[in-house]
């Protein structure tokens, strides 16, 4: 059950800046938002932009706290057969989702996208790639082991050889990605 809920968090934490640059697109304050405080009416339009940006930065650290709730695998000296940084590969698909954001015109065209977006993520559970661990310090990484399995890793750790890697503890998403805590 942590599992199914720390990774129904990590699928929202990915998707979640396709709701933020919707809202702002669209010039949506947290005033127009929940207009019966009004102290946010109040607000400049910036500053329900930055609170929206900190909601999934927040919700990212907690994810990174959660994972040691997770099952624990270790990666021995010798037993990665090759190392590909991954950094770049995913933000050209990442940023669709931006594009994607500044073309829905309706909230309903929004929940739509948005939701089938997070199943796809979810359901997928191939990868959790989420830039906001970019700002934790967190790098990814395409790991093949010596018996020719496909790994993702998220690690605060600086590979560059394969010979490099021994991870004590790794803390388990799914079968294919794990995260690394530095």
């Amino acid at each position: 059950m942590a599992n199914l809920a720390f990774r129904l968090l990590l699928a929202f934490n990915a998707t979640s800046l396709l709701l933020i640059v919707f809202l702002v697109q669209r010039g949506e304050t947290l005033g127009k938002l929940i207009p019966m405080f009004p102290v946010l009416i109040q607000l400049p339009n910036p500053i329900s932009y930055t609170i929206y940006l900190l909601v999934p930065i927040a919700l990212t650290g907690v994810s990174i706290l959660l994972s040691s709730c997770l099952g624990k695998d270790e990666f021995k000296k010798g037993g990665v057969k090759s190392i590909e940084h991954a950094n770049n590969s995913f933000l050209p698909s990442y940023l669709g989702y931006f594009f994607v954001a500044l073309s829905i015109n309706s909230w309903e065209a929004l929940w739509f996208v948005y939701i089938v977006l997070f199943t796809f993520t979810f359901l997928s559970q191939a990868l959790y790639f989420n830039p906001l661990f970019l700002l934790y310090g967190y790098e990814f990484y395409n790991i093949n082991t010596s018996n020719g399995t496909a790994i993702f890793l998220i690690s605060k750790n600086q590979y560059k050889k394969p010979s490099d890697i021994e991870i004590p503890a790794a803390y388990r998403i799914n079968n294919y990605t794990f995260i690394e805590k530095g």
